[in-house]
């Protein structure tokens, strides 16, 4: 079975050339002059960017739709938490960590969840996500409960670069993962595996039929972005030192689903760009109005209903030729 890949660099299925990931340090070392004042925001919008991406991979490449994605997330948070407080410091030790605990909430759910599509699928995520929100609010004297889980210290980078409460050091960390996570899932949903997962996406009977075996390459694919959740997760506990049982929340499993279809589906771009639209557009929204700003986000969705493909598809209907022209592509 042959995919047929659309004519721009951000399609899917295509292939990033290393000028494109040139670009996207440049963009980082960019933002940080020009934002210096936003640093917090944009470290949020990176850690979300990876949740996002997590998430396309489920939704987008296999075509999942989940409400749930959260769990992964808080899971890793809580991990990277418990990790610094109990164990080790070290932050490249609590994302070890925080990326395990994701992977391995998404195998033991995923064994079960990936036997289903459709809306049984979407309704099963969102009881998974709220099991664990009620699970991690019963062990309050272990993740602080409503309370949140706090009291533990996050050791310098490297032993050199030191958390700070500007977030300069938090902002190069998180984006830095998130261009290292991007490159990573590019080259990973470009393979065969990556192929294989849009296959199943596009028609179950004729992959399995094509000798495919449907369960286990979901399954991988579902662990896969557990892990990423989870990364994100341990980058958000220790850049804030806190963790609230709202990183398990349906709302933020909502949010990241948003963001995905803002930006566009199934080319990892748009969650990134869908991500920093989505976040933006709230900060700038509430720091204007704080009373009428859900006005605006309404307004948002309601775009995202005239953009079935994503801002990031849009785009690159119009400007993919010159893009091509630039930096050209590999089929």
């Amino acid at each position: 079975m042959q995919l047929s890949q659309a004519s721009s660099p951000i399609g899917r299925g295509s292939y990033f050339p290393w000028q494109w990931h040139l670009a996207g340090l440049v963009l980082i070392v960019a933002l940080y002059w020009l934002f210096p004042g936003n640093l917090l925001m944009l470290t949020r919008i990176a850690t979300l960017a990876i949740l996002v991406m997590s998430l396309d991979l489920v939704t987008g490449y296999a075509g999942l739709p989940t409400l749930g994605h959260a769990a992964m997330y808080g899971v890793g948070a809580y991990g990277a938490a418990l990790c610094a407080k109990f164990l080790t410091g070290d932050p490249l030790a609590g994302l070890l960590v925080a990326a395990a605990a994701g992977g391995l909430l998404a195998l033991v759910a995923g064994a079960f969840l990936v036997r289903y599509q459709g809306l049984a699928f979407l309704m099963l995520t969102i009881a998974v996500v709220q099991i664990m929100q009620n699970l991690a609010s019963k062990l309050s004297f272990i993740t602080g409960g409503d309370d949140g889980l706090s009291g533990f210290t996050v050791s310098p980078i490297f032993g050199r670069f030191e958390f700070d409460m500007f977030g300069v050091t938090g902002y190069w960390y998180s984006m830095i993962l998130l261009l290292l996570s991007f490159i990573v899932l590019q080259r990973i949903m470009s393979s065969p595996f990556g192929l294989c997962c849009m296959g199943i996406r596009e028609n179950r009977d004729r992959m399995s039929a094509n000798g495919t075996r449907i369960y286990p390459q979901l399954l991988k694919l579902y662990v896969l972005a557990g892990v990423f959740a989870g990364l994100a997760g341990g980058i958000t506990a220790q850049v804030n030192q806190i963790v609230g049982l709202d990183s398990l929340g349906f709302e933020l499993s909502a949010e990241a689903l948003v963001m995905l279809v803002l930006g566009g589906s199934g080319n990892l771009v748009g969650g990134i760009v869908g991500t920093a639209l989505f976040s933006g557009i709230h900060h700038f929204a509430a720091t204007a109005n704080p009373f009428h700003w859900l006005f605006v986000i309404g307004v948002l969705l309601m775009v995202v209903v005239f953009l079935p493909k994503g801002v990031i598809q849009l785009v690159a209907r119009r400007l993919g030729n010159n893009v091509l022209a630039v930096f050209g592509r590999r089929a």
